[in-house]
């Protein structure tokens, strides 16, 4: 597809968050005007809140990266997680609806799916959520691509990690500063992913005009997250060795986290782009500023 050489007006929901603050930051970057609201100017669970937003900003294209992500609360709390994650994308895409020349770009996540596969889950992949985040993302997957199918854009995601959050990058760094070695479980499978390079990703998307439909925006290659923390050691300096590996079972946790969430990407190449780069390099790039930030 050829890219569309044009400045859009984004509005970016969930703009406080740690995506949102990149998707703000390359948006812009790139030339377009771009607005970012989050809670509590803008309810993404309000159809009267969301359509002010969309009446004030006039938006060509709109970008959901709000959500409920606290996966083990939401094992107890899931009419809440669903309020977020499924009842606000459903917002979203009726006013979205209401604005045939503006898109969506919904963000969701690897955990619609079981883990438990031993090849890359494809785009077309039958979802099968085994936790309360998981299910009440599917619900917002199937809201968008239900209401809006040819204007929605659903993009799912995975081990995400940026400068602006709290995030897996960050906590591996106070603890290696902190600690002689650190336990890492190394039965859990996934693609490290800077939010940086997903937020570029999704620009290139809109850029060439993709038709609906679900996308996998995830970095390439593969890793666990013993050997992403043996990775984040080799560059600062520190002996992987530090690093010993465990299992899941040692870290038990009220949701079921999945073994499998490496995603395939196959669409990209029917777009003319390239998948998100190997996830060693993002880390590589990511890590200075990273290792700037306040532990955390």
């Amino acid at each position: 597809m050829t890219a569309v050489h044009r400045t859009d007006r984004w509005l970016v929901v969930g703009a406080h968050g740690m995506l949102g603050h990149d998707l703000v930051a390359v948006i812009a970057d790139a030339g377009h005007e771009v607005v970012g609201m989050d809670l509590p100017a803008l309810d993404i669970t309000s159809p009267g809140s969301v359509r002010a937003a969309f009446d004030a900003v006039a938006p060509d294209v709109v970008v959901n990266a709000a959500a409920y992500t606290a996966v083990d609360a939401a094992e107890q709390h899931e009419d809440l997680a669903l309020r977020v994650n499924g009842d606000g994308p459903r917002v979203l895409a009726e006013a979205v609806g209401e604005r045939p020349a503006t898109r969506l770009v919904h963000l969701s996540t690897d955990y619609v799916f079981a883990g438990d596969a031993t090849t890359p889950y494809d785009e077309d992949a039958e979802p099968a959520p085994r936790s309360a985040y998981g299910r009440t993302k599917l619900v917002g997957e199937r809201a968008v691509l239900g209401t809006i199918p040819e204007q929605g854009l659903v993009v799912r995601t995975a081990w995400l990690y940026g400068e602006h959050g709290p995030n897996f990058v960050r906590t591996m760094l106070a603890l290696e500063a902190a600690k002689p070695e650190v336990s890492v479980v190394d039965d859990q499978c996934g693609q490290p992913t800077w939010t940086h390079d997903l937020a570029r990703q999704i620009v290139a998307l809109v850029g060439v005009g993709a038709r609906g439909g679900v996308y996998h925006g995830t970095s390439s290659g593969q890793t666990t997250w013993y050997g992403f923390t043996r990775e984040i050691y080799r560059l600062i300096g520190a002996d992987p060795d530090r690093v010993r590996p465990t299992t899941t079972a040692a870290f038990p946790r009220p949701a079921p986290r999945p073994a499998y969430s490496v995603l395939g990407h196959g669409r990209w190449a029917a777009l003319g782009l390239a998948p998100i780069r190997d996830w060693r390099e993002a880390l590589a790039a990511a890590l200075p500023s990273l290792a700037a930030q306040p532990p955390g």
